[in-house]
């Protein structure tokens, strides 16, 4: 296998590689978290007791890590690359060159976020949502020198990464089909990604704009984001003017939870394919599930603002937030409801990627029940920061992605390695 191949396979497989190297280094991270939880006073070896800014650097990188280098990484552009040409007939993905350059610059991303740990003062510790001000302000503690200058250069590498991937998607998927893949009678994980793959080009422009803005509030002089007259550690911040941290809040969130769909949209293809494939029948009400998973995509894009009801967010703002959070829920039940009409009935084989797709759907169900729940403002107000919000997106996007992957690896594990696993 060429490492500088430009065959969407061997890229498939680099961005498997390369999900798989963040969830090991973000996954230790956890570990360090928890373990720092239960006894805070522990004294590591060559490291000595935690301190809260190593404490906050770790939470900054597994998020970042999870979040971009896994979550996004693995469904959408490793599986996309892996099979997507075959499923719709074609050789190849459209833009090769484009491809391997999208790869390229996400390893370029990856090592670039993990240099911050090298670095005087150590990893950012804003967290992987780096709200401003403290985030635009060396003086917030440590790390929020080159180690934030690093972080957000990484994620400006990785929005141009995913952009050029997104780009390939939708350019292959609409112009390489073969003869006869009209749209109506291509795969559900085709849709998937096609609809992630627009999400992707929307939002991860945005995100690169915001994360420039930010780079130029600490190198440029400008003030998007820093009020005047913040106190920082006792001392009056004169060097700013009038920004706005609430404009920081829009855009990311803006890109934040479509990101969830670009995660769990191509789990939800996998899921409907795998479940059919392994009951013996085909997906039932295959067109409405096509309209859900463009309606998830279309209302993805329409409910960032319920991140910020105790952000002073104007009540009737909060009040169409709300509803549009809601109305969301309407086309992933649908999803759940074939899924459960699938093997409603049906004699299944309980084959390995069968039983993660059945963990795929429960932890969905389970994380999903809780969605409806902090898409109330008045009981977000008293749910918000707590660990009822963090049960929530792990649910969802965290395990539930995670099992979709380890569906589409063991069911595509021949395509990888080239034998069947045992």
């Amino acid at each position: 296998m060429k490492i500088f191949s430009t065959h969407h396979r061997t890229i498939g497989i680099g961005y498997l590689l390369l999900a798989g190297t963040s969830v090991a280094i973000g996954t230790l991270l956890s570990l360090l978290m928890r373990v720092h939880r239960v006894w805070p006073d522990l004294n590591w070896p060559l490291w000595g007791v935690i301190k809260p800014e190593d404490y906050l650097a770790a939470v900054t990188m597994h998020g970042t890590l999870m979040v971009f280098f896994v979550l996004t990484t693995a469904p959408q552009s490793g599986f996309s690359n892996l099979v997507l040409p075959e499923q719709i007939g074609s050789r190849t993905m459209a833009l090769p060159w484009l491809n391997a350059a999208g790869l390229w610059t996400t390893v370029a991303s990856l090592l670039v976020l993990l240099s911050a740990f090298f670095v005087r003062g150590g990893g950012p510790i804003s967290g992987w949502t780096s709200y401003p001000p403290l985030s635009a302000l060396a003086e917030a503690g440590p790390g929020q020198a080159t180690g934030m200058d690093l972080w957000l250069v990484s994620i400006g590498l990785f929005c141009i990464a995913s952009t050029m991937n997104g780009a390939n998607t939708l350019v292959t998927v609409i112009r390489c089909r073969c003869k006869g893949m009209t749209w109506g009678r291509m795969p559900l994980t085709v849709w998937a990604w096609l609809t992630a793959a627009l999400l992707t080009v929307i939002v991860f422009s945005v995100l690169f704009a915001a994360a420039l803005m930010l780079l130029c509030d600490w190198h440029a002089g400008t003030s998007f984001f820093v009020p005047a007259g913040g106190v920082i550690n006792g001392v009056v911040d004169t060097q700013h003017g009038d920004g706005s941290p609430l404009l920081w809040l829009h855009l990311f969130w803006f890109f934040g939870h479509p990101e969830v769909y670009i995660a769990i949209l191509p789990g939800m293809g996998m899921t409907s394919m795998l479940l059919a494939n392994f009951c013996r029948r085909g997906i039932p009400a295959y067109r409405w599930m096509i309209t859900t998973t463009l309606l998830i995509g279309l209302l993805g894009l329409s409910v960032w603002g319920h991140h910020m009801f105790v952000a002073g967010l104007n009540p009737w703002a909060g009040t169409v937030f709300q509803l549009t959070t809601i109305a969301i829920a309407i086309p992933s039940t649908a999803k759940v409801l074939n899924w459960l009409m699938t093997l409603w009935g049906s004699r299944p084989t309980y084959s390995t990627p069968m039983l993660w797709s059945l963990g795929f759907v429960s932890l969905f169900i389970a994380g999903g029940v809780t969605g409806p729940v902090l898409a109330q403002p008045a009981l977000d107000a008293y749910l918000h920061n707590t660990f009822f919000v963090v049960a929530h997106f792990h649910l969802v996007m965290a395990m539930a992605g995670v099992f979709s992957i380890f569906a589409g690896l063991t069911y595509w594990f021949p395509l990888i390695a080239g034998r069947r696993l045992d």
